[in-house]
């Protein structure tokens, strides 16, 4: 996975679900692709090992606010 998008991953993860939400529906509507043939997929073994990790690790605690995570990804 690029940089860019590992970004994206973190900012959208430590986001409220109506920060996440606002996102999602600016994504959609500046972005022409078909979301709904997405396959959903259960987490494997490695994702799930991952979020185990962030729910142990104190430094996966840190919370930014919804202009910092837009900034560091390039929305403002």
């Amino acid at each position: 996975m690029s940089a860019v998008k590992e970004r994206i991953l973190g900012a959208v993860t430590v986001m409220s679900d109506i920060e996440a939400e606002k996102i999602w529906d600016m994504i959609t509507k500046h972005f022409s692709f078909d979301w709904d043939s997405v396959e959903t997929v259960s987490p494997d073994e490695w994702d799930k090992k991952m979020l185990a990790e962030i729910k142990e690790d104190p430094d996966c605690k840190s919370f930014v606010s919804s202009e910092e995570a837009m900034k560091a990804i390039g929305l403002m």
